[in-house]
């Protein structure tokens, strides 16, 4: 049984290696992790794009200054020296580097000057737990730059590479509309990890109504939970994105600006649709409550419809299971010197559990 999930226990973690230090200090937060951090670029005019893996710090800083966009990944935020070497390059504030490295950090949009920085999760559902996890995506936004930082190895964001070699509208831009398409693709994903848990919903709407049991139940307050701390991870998303779309930095230009709007309504869905489903899973808590009654209600009536057909059959034989002899006391029961009292007895118990039970449906009561 999970006593947490993993999204809380992300959000439980790793703090106390920061106790103590000066501000500005870029100590990794997350999981431990022991693998190489990799930077790779993608160089891109309205002509063309070039691509680059395996760089090093200096390769990486060297590469901002090309002509066109240059789109630095940095797959890994446990280098802290690599942190710091990019941000001095980049002249990227202490404190950012160090929100960059901290991977629970709450959702939003810092304007400097010269850069923008953005901090969203990335949100993926397991249904087998059912479990979210969350993945802490840095996004520093530059004049001709965007550098991505990403906390889990795998390649968030192949579909904006895949556009950007096949030249669509994004070589074409600015690095904003960059930033843009990022973003698109984490809150699309939002809406895949919803879809699933609104999946796993309906199939735990069916086993409620079928087979009602502690498992079910167990599910139903382990989705409840994650879609909890769902919407407390995407509600400040939307915060973000609107004061990145409204920010007055030159860094974002007026024809990107409805682009970021739409991200906005898109993130409002999303916040909407968690929500939703968080109502259904109070709706099916209570559904499963109601079923649970009515199944012990059934129960306790089954039991109280046997008791009262052997409660006159239990008078009976206990009338009749007294023995007093009939020799001794001129009151004693006639009917226990008769030759076919035991049987006699035995017909009238059964003729009148017969007329009980006929009563009883008579009376529909089962």
């Amino acid at each position: 049984m999970l006593l947490r999930s993993a999204l809380l226990r992300r959000l439980l973690r790793g703090s106390n290696r920061k106790r103590g230090l000066a501000p500005g200090t870029v100590v990794a937060t997350g999981e431990v992790q022991t693998r190489a951090v990799t930077v790779s670029a993608l160089v891109y005019t309205e002509g063309g794009c070039r691509e680059h893996t395996g760089l090093t710090a200096a390769d990486a800083c060297a590469l901002a200054y090309e002509p066109g966009v240059t789109w630095l990944t940095v797959d890994g935020v446990h280098d802290a020296h690599l942190i710091e070497e990019l941000g001095r390059t980049f002249g990227i504030h202490k404190l950012i580097q160090e929100d960059i490295a901290h991977t629970t950090q709450r959702a939003k949009c810092e304007v400097h000057e010269g850069y923008i920085y953005l901090v969203v999760p990335m949100i993926t559902f397991d249904p087998v737990g059912p479990e979210v996890r969350a993945e802490q995506v840095s996004l520093v936004l530059g004049d001709t730059w965007v550098v991505s930082f990403l906390e889990d190895p795998g390649d968030l964001f192949e579909p904006v590479r895949t556009r950007i070699r096949s030249g669509g509208p994004i070589r074409a831009r600015k690095a904003d509309y960059l930033a843009f398409s990022l973003l698109d693709i984490i809150v699309d994903h939002y809406f895949v990890a919803l879809e699933s848990a609104g999946d796993l919903a309906e199939r735990l709407e069916v086993d409620v109504v079928e087979r009602p049991d502690r498992n079910v139940q167990f599910r139903l307050n382990a989705l409840r939970r994650e879609l909890m701390l769902v919407r407390r991870s995407i509600w400040p998303v939307r915060e973000a994105v609107s004061a990145f779309g409204r920010s007055e930095s030159p860094l974002v230009h007026e024809e990107t600006r409805p682009y970021l709007r739409d991200v906005h309504d898109h993130t409002i869905q999303a916040v909407d649709l968690a929500e939703n489903l968080r109502e259904l899973m109070a709706g099916l808590m209570d559904l499963y409550m109601s079923s649970i009654s009515n199944r012990t209600n059934e129960v306790v009536k089954t039991l109280t419809i046997v008791s009262a057909i052997f409660i006159p059959l239990t008078f009976i034989a206990g009338v009749y299971g007294m023995n007093f002899d009939p020799d001794v006391s001129p009151y004693s029961m006639p009917e226990l010197g008769w030759r076919y009292g035991y049987v006699g007895t035995l017909a009238f118990m059964a003729l009148t559990a017969a007329i009980m039970v006929g009563w009883f449906k008579w009376r529909r009561w089962f």
